[in-house]
């Protein structure tokens, strides 16, 4: 996402005062409520409108704004919040979500998931992108005709997240907006994008004729959105996709880079001075707004972007977005809490010990209960929200509480770390607070090191950089019929008759040496990994490292085994590793395989660096 220099906010007073005059008028004029388990036999039409006041939706003929939210949090709760709407990123399996949320009186914002380069799609291959709108026609003849059904939303970010300016993508793009279209003229289309910024109000609002409204996921950038919107030409309406805090990009960092997270208190006043100014502020071109994220994730830290605890709490972001939809706030409010300090200091020796308190209020003065966690800080701060796993807490660190403070050991480990304060009510309202700390000494990676155990979801490198003859080789990372542990293990299939085609695992991804990354895995002695094949006999190599010194940003070290013949049972193999540099591996894994007259399939699990 484009990053926003943070601007201070506006007393909370201020901002509520604004909101409340402004938001006052807008629902009263342009929000049809939808009655709870209203049922129809078809869809029910939405139009979009023009007129002397602006751009408009009109559901089954009455003006609509939407005050939703996105993600899979409880639908009970967010209806009785005074939400009228969910956002979902992609329409597959969500039969029993539409039917939910209908029985709740809640719209669909539907998305089609669209491919990302990012992840290995080619938008220069026609077959992929047919592929594509294959499935895009397949869901939308499916869902058409659900009562639910607000609008469209063909692709989340697939531009990426510099210029946005790929014309292949936005041809494909478009292509897809006009099939949805002609397929269900009864919905809008939209597309949703990482901001406003580079190239997409060109893309979007003058060269995609069959797209008709801009979804803009904007954090901190929602401040200026209407403004830069106007500036850059916009002439559709929009809808703020993903509305929220600022995001780590668009904060202040340690010495060391880490995103110093704001507190749950200063987010939910975030979420009200973005909706105000974004919103709002724009009446004539905004539609409306979903929140993020109605529900809990781990995005930097496992409490950045949730409206919601994994324990169910409920944060105070939804009391500001309670207010927001409904004109009411809840009787109970969330807990308050100031930012986490230790006395000036971010930077420890390995095994010291301090004390620190939370300072946390209830605004009904209720008794509250305190919890802390001390956990390995995540080292990808990045963009476009792809699961990553949560640190494991170290519960041993935490050597005893009293109340609202804690006594902390800090790990013999080096590196990065993230103290996190849990402040709760009686009624399962919470708020939190971190504070990032940095344990000083020669950082080391802690061994063993994933490259695939369930998933490429969250693992340090992605399968991106396919090779060879890449229109005959078919990868499924999920495969859930031959594992050698666990649930899932990885296929690769071969269907050439000649020739070779493999698979490099690249950090970031598509990274060929173009650009700088990779990891540190010194101290790892091996890349171990269990391999076998569809019936034993065929021939692949493994490897480490790929990039040579002919490109800007090579791989540190490079190691393969060569030639090696598979058998029909699971086998453990090794690539020794000692004496090589594994400083900076931009290709932690490579496999290849060649063709034989008949296709050619093989099956990996769980690969490892191990000490």
């Amino acid at each position: 996402m484009v990053s926003y220099s943070q601007v201070r906010a506006k007393p909370f007073a201020v901002v509520a005062a604004a909101f409340r005059f402004i938001i006052g008028s807008l629902i009263c004029a342009l929000v049809a409520p939808v009655v709870a388990g209203e049922k129809s036999s078809g869809p029910v039409p939405v139009e979009l409108v023009r007129n002397d006041g602006g751009w408009q939706l009109l559901r089954n003929g009455e003006p609509y704004f939407i005050r939703g939210a996105g993600g899979d949090g409880p639908l009970a709760e967010l209806a009785a919040a005074g939400a009228n709407s969910i956002r979902v990123w992609d329409a597959e399996g969500i039969e029993d979500r539409l039917d939910e949320a209908h029985d709740h009186g809640l719209t669909v914002a539907v998305g089609i998931w669209l491919g990302h380069e990012r992840h290995g799609f080619d938008y220069s291959n026609r077959a992929q992108v047919d592929e594509q709108l294959d499935r895009v026609r397949k869901l939308v003849l499916q869902h058409k005709d659900h009562p639910a059904v607000l609008l469209w939303s063909v692709g989340n970010e697939m531009e990426g997240f510099a210029a946005g300016d790929d014309a292949r993508i936005w041809s494909a793009v478009n292509e897809a907006a006009a099939l949805v279209t002609e397929l269900d003229p009864h919905h809008p289309v939209m597309t949703v994008t990482s901001e406003a910024g580079g190239e997409r109000i060109e893309f979007v609002h003058k060269r995609s004729p069959d797209i008709q409204i801009h979804g803009i996921n904007s954090y901190g950038g929602a401040r200026s959105l209407a403004s830069r919107l106007t500036e850059g030409g916009a002439s559709k309406p929009y809808i703020v996709t993903e509305l929220g805090p600022p995001g780590p990009w668009e904060v202040a960092k340690t010495s060391w880079g880490a995103a110093i997270e704001p507190t749950s208190t200063e987010k939910a006043k975030a979420y009200e001075e973005h909706y105000v100014a974004a919103v709002a502020g724009n009446s004539s071109a905004a539609l409306g707004a979903y929140a993020f994220l109605w529900a809990h994730k781990m995005e930097t830290t496992p409490t950045w972007f949730g409206m919601y605890l994994p324990d169910g709490a409920r944060l105070g972001a939804i009391d500001t977005m309670t207010r927001i939809w409904s004109g009411k706030a809840p009787d109970n409010l969330a807990p308050l809490i100031e930012p986490l300090g230790l006395d000036g200091r971010d930077q420890f020796e390995p095994g010291d010990e301090f004390t620190v308190a939370a300072n946390g209020e209830d605004p009904e003065g209720e008794p509250l209960t305190y919890r802390w966690e001390l956990r390995p800080d995540s080292d990808e701060f990045v963009t476009g929200g792809d699961f990553r796993r949560t640190p494991e807490a170290i519960p041993e660190s935490i050597l005893s509480t009293n109340g609202d403070s804690v006594t902390v050991r800090l790990p013999e480990y080096p590196g990065a770390y993230r103290l996190f304060a849990y402040i709760y009510d009686a009624a399962g309202a919470a708020a939190t607070a971190n504070v990032p700390i940095l344990v000083k000494g020669e950082v080391r990676t802690r061994l063993p090191v994933a490259v695939y155990t369930e998933g490429f979801d969250g693992m340090p490198w992605a399968p991106s950089g396919w090779m060879g003859n890449t229109k005959e080789l078919q990868v499924d990372g999920a495969y859930e019929a031959v594992t050698q542990s666990g649930e899932k293990a990885i296929r690769i299939r071969y269907e050439g008759v000649f020739g070779w085609a493999g698979v490099a695992w690249q950090h970031p991804a598509n990274n060929w040496g173009e650009r700088p990354g990779g990891h540190n895995v010194t101290g790892a002695s091996a890349l171990s990994l269990w391999a076998r094949g569809e019936y034993g006999g065929e021939k692949v190599s493994f490897g480490v490292g790929l990039l040579a010194d002919d490109v800007s940003y090579p791989d540190s070290g490079q190691h393969k085994l060569d030639d090696i013949v598979l058998g029909n049972e699971w086998q453990r193999y090794e690539v020794p590793l000692a004496g090589v540099d594994l400083s900076s591996l931009k290709t932690g894994f490579v496999v290849t395989l060649g063709g034989r007259r008949s296709p050619v399939t093989i099956y990996l699990d769980d690969i490892r660096f191990i000490p």
